[in-house]
């Protein structure tokens, strides 16, 4: 059955967040980074359902951040489809032995989300979106580590996708793909934060998975 989605809900990190407008300036609700540019594309083709895009992710946040605020910021807000984006922070608490990185909490957190979710919002859509890196700024330093973090929890979501039978966007490999036309700084300008076409990279990947799928928002 093709399940007609109303409300798409945004979670993540800075990746996500865009500095998106905690108001209601509609200038500014849906930040600067993909997240804009997936509104901007569905909200114009499909004007006449007027489809609600929410961001809510927060610079800095890891998995548990994400969970520990699941209630208020996605839960409470019921919408028809979530939207995950998140992982970096996980990886680079980690690999810059910050305290708050002494476990690992990654997999234990994001299942912790995905199992509140079905059972309290079972017909809620989801949308796994793989974390991602490119050697240039900040992850030059301990690349191999960086690569080594990132790819392991892109098999993890991989996995939960599979398990708990969510979409999944796959964008490693997109972004490395991409770095062989362009520097890899063309496209993340520090190792982690994507510019202006890695979003854009970002949002195609996003719409090719979603809008083929059981959850195309129409």
């Amino acid at each position: 059955m093709t399940k007609t989605s109303k409300a798409i809900l945004f979670q993540g990190d800075s990746i996500t967040d865009g500095k998106w407008g905690r108001d209601n300036d509609l200038n500014h609700i849906h930040g600067h980074g993909y997240v804009y540019l997936i509104a901007a594309e569905l909200g114009y083709a499909l004007a006449e359902s007027q489809p609600q895009f929410i961001n809510r992710g927060i610079s800095g946040h890891r998995v548990s951040d994400l969970y520990a605020r699941w209630n208020e910021d996605a839960i409470s807000l019921r919408p028809d489809l979530i939207s995950m984006l998140v992982g970096v922070n996980d990886a680079g608490r980690i690999i810059e032995g910050s305290p708050s990185g002494a476990t690992d909490r990654f997999e234990k957190a994001y299942r912790h989300i995905l199992e509140e979710t079905k059972e309290v919002l079972p017909q809620t859509g989801l949308v796994l979106c793989e974390p991602f890196v490119l050697k240039t700024g900040a992850t030059v330093q301990n690349w191999d580590k960086w690569r080594q973090r990132l790819d392991e929890y892109s098999l993890v979501v991989r996995q939960l996708a599979q398990e708990f039978e969510t979409l999944f966007v796959p964008l490693q490999e997109a972004f490395d793909h991409a770095a062989k036309r362009a520097g890899a700084e063309y496209w993340i300008w520090d190792g982690i934060h994507p510019t202006t076409a890695g979003h854009q990279l970002i949002s195609r990947e996003w719409l090719r998975v979603v809008q083929n799928s059981p959850f195309a928002i129409s």
